[in-house]
């Protein structure tokens, strides 16, 4: 839950590789009274601190359990090959999984890509994390393919990396518990989209001020002015209405007025 109605906040786990840093400014720009917090956790515990109540929402990678957890997709990662500055592969500008089939891939145990079967030979042991594997990639031991973002979190100066052209991509979304969209949720799922701080459907709008009257002076030489000017006076003979009515020469003319000239003497 988002705490309470009197003091609202906002949770927001994010997995390694994502970078929230221009939603979250754009969130306190537009909220400022309500805080933001982050909450740094791994791809495999990301959906159990989303059941949990332990976040709001999170920006995680894909797959979701759709029948536990609402999904809006943000963009999908180009995957690349980590390898040392002078393995043969960095002399190219990408490479297939074929052109990996002679060396040995690590597949480590935090791995976010849905491989059907990992490129290359595998190593004896597969590491714990995505930064072991980086380490051993620096030691020569292997070759480490990830989505680029990780690449770029890991980054050494004795290393770089090359897209993968044909291995699997990791999608990134926001996502959220079905059951438990809130106020806070929306207005963060408006920022993502990249509504307007106006959007109907974005942040929370103010209530709507009350029309005030017109004043009296206003009134009186406004709308009441026509109709009520045509019933003053003596008869009909007054402004307005009436005036459009009158059956002969000139408004409040006398009865026996000739139609031309003056009247008669």
């Amino acid at each position: 839950m988002t705490g309470s109605e009197e003091s609202p906040s906002f949770r927001l786990a994010y997995v390694p590789g994502v970078t929230p840093a221009k939603w979250v400014r754009i969130w306190n720009e537009r909220l400022p009274g309500v805080p933001l917090t982050l909450v740094a956790v791994t791809a495999a515990e990301a959906p159990g601190v989303l059941r949990g109540g332990d976040a709001d929402a999170g920006l995680v990678r894909l797959p979701v359990d759709r029948t536990v957890f609402s999904a809006i997709p943000l963009y999908t990662e180009t995957t690349v090959v980590v390898v040392p500055k002078d393995h043969i592969v960095a002399a190219v500008d990408e490479v297939t999984a074929d052109d990996l089939a002679e060396d040995i891939v690590l597949h480590p145990l935090d791995d976010v890509l849905d491989w059907e079967r990992p490129p290359g030979r595998p190593a004896i042991e597969r590491p714990a994390t995505t930064a072991d594997a980086i380490e051993l990639v620096a030691a020569g031991v292997g070759l480490l393919v990830v989505p680029q973002s990780l690449a770029r979190l890991h980054h050494r100066r004795d290393l770089t990396y090359r897209p993968v052209t044909d291995a699997p991509e990791s999608g990134v979304v926001l996502s959220w518990p079905e059951d438990a969209t809130t106020d806070q949720v929306e207005d963060f799922i408006g920022i993502v989209r990249g509504r307007t701080v106006n959007s109907t459907r974005g942040r929370a709008q103010p209530p709507a001020q009350p029309k005030t009257k017109p004043a009296a002076g206003r009134a009186a030489s406004g709308k009441t002015s026509g109709k009520a000017s045509g019933k003053t006076g003596s008869g009909k003979t007054g402004s307005g209405k009436a005036t459009a009515k009158s059956p002969r020469g000139r408004a409040g003319a006398p009865k026996g007025a000739s139609k031309r000239g003056k009247p008669r003497r």
